[in-house]
């Protein structure tokens, strides 16, 4: 059936034949994208006409509008329809039962409207005073009734626009700031906002409106295909929820995939991501452009007085050869060649990024149009302006993308191809693969007078993550990539190998730190080997720093930049020389004594509470200040279940462990039986720490059984359910080989959770080994623990016995 075939079948039988026609439009497999909006827009157009001549009767001067989305005649699956009952003012009654027979019948079917009945005088006051009514009056369409009453608002409002241009764009540029603040960058969400995120259909919308306004334009460029693949989304997620969203969660991320025929939700949210991407892109160089308009609207009347008359010549400034600056904008000189200086986009960009100026867009499309490829390796010169880039901090990023729009970015560094909009779905990221690469880079030029190298530590910034776009680990994937990369931009055969190895590396120091124990000498032997030298572990350290800072909050902390500060002081020693002492048991400090004396002396636990005042090793980190928590130390006689009792209430008292440490003291004096010590390092969730007091009351509790640590966190999170999201990935516990001469290291990957270190001790109890230091790794929703455990008799477990204990402890997770 043809489009002309349900729209007449809708005018023949009312309203039951509109649904029943819009319905089978919508269920075609044959028709999607702009020819089903626009056959959805036309069946509705045809219906609501015969609902106004129906109403209409003899009444004159009134016309039914669409406007907004539906003026544009695009309608989603569940748009809003967006009408204005326009009249002429002449009889308010008559007006009123039409706005009442046209209104009833879309409401009947459920469909959402926003409507409004005004005269055009009204309509116009209404646009001056609220700019989302005259944004939506810009695209009004006339659908039935007086024509000339349409046309005559249309050409009205249109004027008024276009004479207001200069008080209306920037109230429209704030309200796109501050809509962008509110809802995010649609670019990098994982569960973006089609419509409201920076990026989205909105934006799109008020990039049409400057274009209205005459005052300037937006690159048209990629623009209507970006608007077109977001729509063909929200269509996709409204037949998919079956409800009025532009919100595309991750639980619909597949079916909406599966709907446009699309090969998974990655594919999917990449391609949403371009299309953002070029928005966004669009709106930055609009607006840039609306200011210098505005500025030299203010200040052209007065140079002219000043100069009698005439247009005075802009101003250019040198930047660099064939690169100047003219009016807030970087552009290339009359003189320069692209076509013979393969060099120029380079020189440009880091010109721009040093002067912290934006790239013109003719400079830039001009240069991908023109410029010849460079040679394999690159000249000195193109190295030395892309460190030069990447080392310029924060405006590196708006250069870095004006590159990126024109495709010079992969035609510099075809690896970076398979990384552009690459989503990360892992809460602890905040930015798709690439622009987490630039934002390293950032952070990294921050530490640029910490190394001896800056640029090997730069372009391993920009490189770290780049085996990401290929399949199995990343990081080796990365190193062969990074020494590639390396060679072909000039780096020599040593440099490369430095790249290759950081690339490599890149989370060794952080997760070595966070989770072995640091006393073991294997655990700094085994760094030490793998960096070789002590200049690659100094770019190491200032790597490790600047990715984290860069991937997110949750990345980085006071804490765990103190732990990767200690491991750099202990490796830098062996690389010069002095091997790691074997640990000893060493003896038990005064404090630790007493303790223990007590606690056998009272027969239950004793407990300490320690600030934790000593800053972090090595240089200070740039996150912000994180408290380190405290000292807990605990004395208990040697007795099953302490472990799982401490870290119960624990967990009962919000309070975060970050690492633990067990240990077996001898009685002083010859007296019989042993004292465990606990030496842990805690940290409040929220608020203040506890009294010690309360802390041993609910041990003793713990321990004689009458406290039911299972039960009250059960209790808790029932009270306090969680948000239900999507079903997290299933635990994962492993045996970390060749880790300690001392323990076996089981690792334990699971979804974090209260009480969480509390069932993993009571299993560990249950499997019979003893845990002689636990090291705790949050990151975001994941929780990465380590355990370093024994036999009783302080052994580590035989290969099959630690296999065992492992599948053990992921069923009790499992549970």
């Amino acid at each position: 059936m043809t489009s002309t075939d349900v729209t007449k079948e809708a005018e023949d039988s009312g309203p039951g034949g509109y649904a029943a026609a819009r319905l089978r439009l919508l269920t075609e497999g044959a028709r999607s994208g702009p020819p089903r909006r626009a056959a959805l827009a036309e069946l509705t157009d045809a219906w609501l006409a015969g609902l106004f001549a129906a109403g209409a009767g003899g009444v004159k001067g009134v016309s039914l509008v669409a406007v907004g989305g539906y003026g544009r005649g695009e309608l989603s699956p569940r748009s809003d329809l967006d009408l204005l009952l326009l009249h002429d003012g002449g009889d308010d009654k008559a007006v009123a039962a039409l706005a009442d027979r046209l209104w009833y019948p879309v409401w009947d079917l459920g469909l959402a409207l926003d409507h409004s009945v005004r005269t055009p005088a009204q309509a116009r006051r209404t646009a001056g005073e609220d700019l989302k009514v005259h944004l939506g009056l810009l695209d009004a369409r006339h659908l039935a009734g007086d024509l000339g009453l349409t046309a005559a608002l249309r050409t009205t409002v249109l004027a008024d626009w276009r004479n207001q241009a200069p008080g209306r764009l920037p109230e429209l540029r704030d309200l796109c700031a501050e809509r962008a603040e509110r809802q995010g960058e649609l670019q990098f969400l994982l569960e973006p906002d089609l419509k409201e995120a920076r990026g989205g259909l909105r934006d799109a919308t008020a990039l049409r409106a400057v274009a209205a306004s005459w005052l300037a334009d937006a690159p048209r460029e990629g623009l209507a295909d970006a608007r077109r693949r977001l729509l063909d989304v929200r269509d996709a997620l409204h037949l998919a929820t079956g409800r009025v969203t532009d919100r595309l969660a991750l639980q619909e991320q597949d079916q909406v995939a599966a709907e446009l025929g699309l090969l998974d939700a990655d594919t999917l949210l990449r391609q949403v991501y371009e299309a953002a991407r070029v928005i966004s892109y669009a709106g930055d160089v609009t607006w840039r452009e609306v200011g210098r308009v505005l500025r030299a609207r203010s200040v052209r009347p007065r140079l002219r007085a000043l100069l009698g008359g005439g247009k005075p010549a802009p101003e250019r400034s040198p930047l660099a050869e064939g690169v100047v600056e003219q009016d807030g904008e970087v552009v290339l000189a009359r003189t320069a060649r692209p076509e013979r200086d393969p060099v120029l986009p380079l020189r440009a960009a880091a010109a721009a990024a040093q002067a912290g100026l934006p790239l013109s867009l003719h400079a830039v499309r001009r240069l991908a149009a023109t410029a010849g490829p460079l040679p394999t390796p690159w000249p000195a010169e193109a190295r030395e302006q892309l460190v030069t880039l990447l080392g310029s901090g924060r405006p590196t990023v708006q250069v870095w993308e004006a590159l990126e729009a024109e495709g010079l970015v992969t035609r510099l560094l075809p690896d970076w191809e398979r990384v552009r909009c690459r989503p990360q779905r892992n809460a602890v990221h905040v930015w798709t693969v690439d622009r987490h690469l630039i934002e390293t880079a950032v952070r990294a030029s921050g530490f640029a007078r910490r190394v001896h190298r800056p640029d090997l530590l730069l372009v391993a910034a920009l490189l770290h993550d780049i085996g990401k776009g290929w399949p199995g680990g990343h990081s080796v994937a990365g190193e062969t990539i990074a020494r590639d990369v390396a060679a072909r931009i000039g780096f020599d055969r040593a440099d490369a190998a430095v790249l290759a190895t950081l690339v490599r590396h890149h989370l060794l120091l952080v997760e070595t730190a966070t989770r072995r124990d640091l006393d073991d000498p294997v655990t700094v032997r085994t760094v030490a080997e793998a960096v070789g030298t002590a200049g690659t572990l100094e770019l190491l350290h200032a790597l490790t720093e600047a990715d984290a800072l860069a991937t997110g909050p949750a990345a980085w902390s006071s804490w765990r930049g103190s732990l990767v500060a200690d491991l750099v002081k202990r490796v830098s020693a062996v690389l010069a020389g002095d091997p790691p002492a074997e640990p000893e048991e060493g003896a038990p400090t005064a404090e630790q004594e007493r303790l223990a004396v007590e606690a056998f002396r009272t027969g239950g636990p004793v407990l300490a509470l320690r600030p934790q005042t000593e800053p972090p090793a090595g240089p200070a980190p740039s996150a912000d200040p994180e408290p380190l928590g405290v000292e807990l130390l605990v004395a208990v006689p040697d007795q099953p279940g302490v472990l799982p009792a401490v870290a119960g209430v624990l967990a009962l008292h919000r309070l975060t462990v970050r690492t633990a440490e067990l240990r077996s003291l001898p009685l002083p004096d010859g007296v019989d039986g042993s004292v465990l010590l606990l030496d842990w390092r805690v940290a409040a969730e929220y608020g203040s720490l506890p009294q010690a007091t309360r802390l041993r009351a609910d041990l003793v509790r713990a321990l004689d059984g009458t406290l039911d640590i299972a039960a009250r966190l059960a209790e808790r999170d029932a009270a306090y359910p969680r948000r239900r999201g999507v079903a997290p990935p299933p635990p994962r516990v492993t045996v970390a080989p060749a880790a300690s001469r001392l323990a076996t290291v089981i690792e334990v990957r699971a979804q974090d959770a209260p009480g969480l270190l509390f069932r993993l001790g009571r299993a560990l109890e249950g499997a019979g080994v003893r845990v002689r230091s636990a090291h705790v790794s949050t990151l975001g929703a994941n929780a990465v623990d380590a355990f370093y455990v024994t036999r009783g008799e302080g052994r580590p477990l035989p290969r099959e016995d630690a296999v065992s204990v492992a599948r053990e402890l992921e069923e009790s997770l499992r549970a």
